[in-house]
């Protein structure tokens, strides 16, 4: 169980402020839940592990909002990873810390470190491109975990896609020697630019997930439609309920 007083749908999720949490602690993961990743997790119990594991599990879309009030009566605040990306990069441009990027293609990895160099000047930015498959080797995770252990960064930063990046962290984390560990996916696309992110109206609508659709309705359809419709079943199906 971790940092979070509210039980989600048998999820510990995070109810409280950024601000509160003491981010110089040695080793935190940090992960997501959406309806999407829920009803993943429902069919892949590594995932589901995983996102339990974590020590601070963040309220990253409006259907974990709607089953906190539905289920007890309270309201949250959403926090996504593009949320978490940006608080903690102001916190290591005050500390002057170290964060270092894994994941992604080289040639977003410099785009990143680009605009972070600009916009966090005090922040030292380190990145690494793992391989380009379903499975890392041994060996692969032996050369991914010495860079990152050899940056000694604050925070780490890793973007492969849900769930593959969870259950990642959840293998190997304890071999990451220091830091905040956060799994943000698709936040090192909108940050390079490679993706552009719904703007302020549609994310203070709660309608972000909306925006991304109009982008990309093939992609998301599923994701948005299919299993929004079978969250809403297990929601209304929870007992959870008070």
């Amino acid at each position: 169980m971790g940092i979070g007083n509210m039980n989600v749908l048998s999820y510990s999720v995070f109810n409280g402020s950024l601000q509160e949490v003491d981010w110089s602690t040695q080793k935190l993961i940090v992960n997501t839940i959406n309806q999407y990743s829920y009803c993943i997790a429902r069919e892949d119990a590594a995932f589901e592990d995983a996102l339990k594991a974590s020590d601070i599990l963040l309220p990253d879309g409006v259907g974990i909002v709607w089953a906190a009030k539905w289920l007890k009566g309270e309201k949250i605040n959403k926090i996504a990873g593009a949320d978490i990306h940006e608080y903690l990069l102001k916190y290591l441009q005050t500390t002057g810390g170290r964060c270092f990027y894994m994941g992604s293609s080289n040639a977003v990895l410099e785009k990143i470190k680009k605009r972070a160099g600009e916009e966090y000047p005090n922040v030292t930015v380190g990145t690494y491109s793992p391989p380009y498959k379903p499975e890392f080797t041994p060996e692969d995770n032996a050369e991914i975990l010495n860079a990152i252990n050899a940056f000694t960064p604050d925070v780490v930063f890793v973007g492969m896609t849900a769930p593959k990046q969870e259950k990642w962290v959840k293998e190997n984390g304890a071999l990451i020697e220091k830091g905040v560990v956060c799994s943000i996916g698709a936040v090192f696309d909108f940050y390079a630019g490679t993706v552009q992110r719904p703007g302020k109206v549609w994310q203070n609508l709660g309608l972000e997930w909306l925006g991304r659709f109009v982008k990309e309705p093939k992609r998301m359809f599923k994701r948005y439609f299919y299993y929004g419709g079978v969250f809403a079943y297990h929601l209304v199906t929870s007992s959870d309920k008070k």
